[in-house]
């Protein structure tokens, strides 16, 4: 309601990484716990209301690995009474943990590295699949005990692999930096999995800050050269592309989180502009913007603020290097 501090959790953590810097997944939340993944790999659940440690986890030193490129960045996924996260290391790529107590529940999977996308789960074959998008492999597990049902190889360049799975009907679309996309299709009564086309140019979209959103078979979103556009599933043909909303001139890797509200969208880019408009397989339509908070970080030799918003008693709550602000979005 007014920015008040409750409570913080302060720990000594050295950023080999690039782009040295604080954490970069959110927090996941489940009633009175809040499960939090550093940057380098600490891992730790606290209680909301005090910020006490329940439990915890050096992701880094226990498991033997390190942080990827750009650092940890999947959230963890709570999946009944485990906490599923990207570790890394020989044998546990993803391991679960009881949420509760913190104890390795299973453990799973060896890759080159960990990547960027989050574990997730997607019904797909008369069961529920755990699917983890690496940089080497698009793999499915089954998420009780991480017994794999299926693995395609993929090849993420330089280790870039961002965006969550888009899952349309029985398609899967993955997609990542220099345009290694990849169009699944998912078997119908069991869990297997068949590639339909594979690195296609023009093709599907290659997402790097932004996830794209998914409409009645349509993909909406920015693509890693700077356009917005919409692509439509399973084809991947690529009915429109834009450089607006985020500039007049796309230079590459614009940001723009997009949500949806009732018919219209809300776009926060990357110049700290709040942008209200339309989506649909026409065409983007902007209604309204404003600047609600100033860029203070520098990427590609330009001045922006890469961070998600969040959106709640219709107010939106979002921050720079420097402050979080919340604004009034009632009328």
């Amino acid at each position: 309601k007014n920015g008040e501090t409750l409570w913080k959790k302060e720990y000594p953590a050295t950023y080999n990484i690039s782009y040295p810097a604080g954490p970069r997944c959110t927090p996941t939340v489940e009633k009175d716990r809040v499960y939090f993944l550093g940057a380098v790999g600490h891992l730790f659940c606290f209680d909301v209301k005090t910020g006490k440690e329940i439990w915890s986890h050096d992701l880094v030193k226990e498991y033997k690995t390190k942080p990827a490129l750009w650092g940890y960045a999947a959230h963890p996924l709570i999946y009944g009474d485990t906490l599923l996260c990207l570790v890394g290391g020989k044998g546990s790529h993803i391991v679960a943990f009881d949420k509760m107590t913190g104890k390795e529940v299973w453990r799973a999977i060896t890759a080159t590295e960990q990547g960027y996308s989050p574990p997730t789960i997607i019904k797909a074959g008369g069961v529920e699949q755990l699917i983890l998008l690496r940089p080497d492999a698009v793999t499915s597990v089954n998420p009780k005990n991480g017994k794999q049902y299926w693995s395609v190889p993929y090849e993420a360049s330089n280790g870039s692999i961002i965006m969550t799975p888009i899952h349309w009907q029985d398609s899967l679309f993955v997609g990542g930096w220099s345009n290694k996309n990849l169009l699944l299709k998912l078997g119908k009564d069991k869990p297997t999995v068949k590639v339909v086309w594979r690195n296609k140019a023009n093709r599907g979209i290659s997402p790097v800050n932004v996830q794209p959103f998914l409409m009645n078979g349509v993909m909406y979103g920015l693509d890693q050269n700077g356009k917005f556009m919409a692509v439509q599933l399973p084809s991947g043909e690529r009915l429109w592309k834009q450089s607006e909303p985020v500039s007049k001139r796309a230079r590459g890797s614009e940001t723009a989180f997009i949500v949806k509200q009732e018919d219209r969208f809300w776009l926060f880019t990357e110049k700290g502009e709040l942008v209200i408009g339309t989506l649909s397989p026409q065409g983007f339509k902007e209604i309204d913007r404003t600047k609600i908070i100033e860029p203070t970080n520098n990427a590609f030799g330009r001045q922006v603020v890469w961070c998600a918003p969040a959106y709640a008693n219709k107010r939106i709550y979002v921050r720079n290097d420097e402050e979080i602000i919340c604004v009034d979005l009632s009328k």
